[in-house]
């Protein structure tokens, strides 16, 4: 079943395949007063993205079910953009 709120999922799901994010700062970039609009909830809920401590933090990063679903439509992992985490940063995986 397709969700009305999916388009908004997948810009997360893409904005924190970027590069792996601190909680608060998810938190605060995707804030929102209305109980109808759960897109972090709904990211966690279907396995998109998952939280890690990293060094004392709280860091989010997408999952294989995240890397799918942006490939599943039509959008691939991202490479960083420069001043976000830097356009040499090597990734694996």
């Amino acid at each position: 079943m397709v969700d009305n709120q999916d388009p908004l999922v997948l810009d997360l799901v893409e904005w924190i395949a970027r590069e792996p994010r601190l909680y608060a700062e998810v938190i605060e970039s995707w804030r929102t007063s209305c109980p109808r609009l759960t897109i972090w909830e709904d990211a966690v809920d279907r396995g998109y993205v998952t939280r890690q401590p990293v060094g004392g933090e709280m860091r989010v990063a997408i999952t294989a079910n995240g890397e799918k679903f942006l490939r599943d439509n039509g959008r691939s992992r991202p490479s960083p953009l420069v001043g976000e985490g830097g356009a040499d940063e090597v990734r694996a995986g």
